[in-house]
């Protein structure tokens, strides 16, 4: 039997509340960095509508960042190492879906349209809740609230880049990054996750300079997956039950 508490749904009413809560304010702050998307894709030599299309379409930062810096940096010449590194920055998204796919459940449709919105964002949601019902709120809330935000951002900085200037000075990286560590950080409370998270970041910075986008994250995920199968580390790979912070409303 798992060591790990199980919480039910009809004992822990706020939990669906929680996570739409949790799901709209990480949806709130990565939306909002798709202003920089926006004004970056008109930048590099986009259209408007190229842009709007490539967040619709793509709808994973780290590949339309990669795309448009690649493009940006060789033009139509550089369109094939452009699509190699959106693709390489994609396929973590693929991981992510074999992880989600129990808490989608079942049906071709269904699996279908969460296949779009399986990303960083909504997995992490997904995966910091409790219950079986609030881990599907988290995923769709998340999924849905950042697709309709990034989207309409990234019109308003296609439109406005000129104006906004350089986006980055508004830090809303900065705004971003940390909701997706607000929702990491209470889960690292055992020893080989902290590990495993500090190693993985340390990886992906120093080989950022020399390899192709993607390529770093791909790997660090990779050393972070095998140690986590392998337990080189010993000691358990979740919280014990007593380390699991109670929430309001449960037992």
């Amino acid at each position: 039997m798992s060591s790990e508490p199980h919480f039910d749904d009809a004992h822990a009413p706020g939990e669906s509340t929680r996570a739409a809560r949790e799901a709209l304010g990480v949806a709130l702050a990565t939306s909002a960095y798709g202003v920089s998307f926006g004004a970056l894709g008109v930048a590099s030599g986009l259209d408007v509508w190229q842009t709007c299309v490539l967040s619709l379409l793509m709808f994973t930062g780290g590949s339309q960042f990669a795309f448009v810096g690649v493009v940006g940096a060789g033009g139509l010449a550089a369109l094939p190492a452009a699509i190699a590194s959106s693709a390489l920055l994609g396929v973590r998204n693929a991981a992510y879906a074999m992880r989600m796919s129990p808490v989608i459940g079942r049906g071709v449709w269904r699996r279908a349209a969460a296949a779009h919105f399986t990303i960083d964002e909504s997995t992490a949601v997904s995966l910091a809740q409790r219950t079986p019902h609030a881990r599907v709120i988290g995923f769709w809330v998340t999924g849905l609230g950042i697709y309709i935000g990034w989207n309409l951002s990234t019109l308003a900085g296609a439109l406005l880049g000129d104006v906004l200037g350089d986006v980055k000075a508004y830090g809303l990286d900065a705004a971003a990054a940390a909701a997706f560590l607000a929702l990491l950080w209470p889960r690292l409370r055992a020893r080989q996750p902290i590990v495993v998270g500090i190693a993985a970041a340390v990886i992906a910075t120093v080989l950022t300079p020399f390899l192709m986008p993607g390529l770093p994250v791909i790997i660090a995920a990779g050393v972070a997956i095998l140690v986590g199968l392998t337990n080189w580390l010993g000691g358990p790979l979740r919280p014990e039950p007593d380390d699991v912070p109670e929430r309001e409303g449960l037992p």
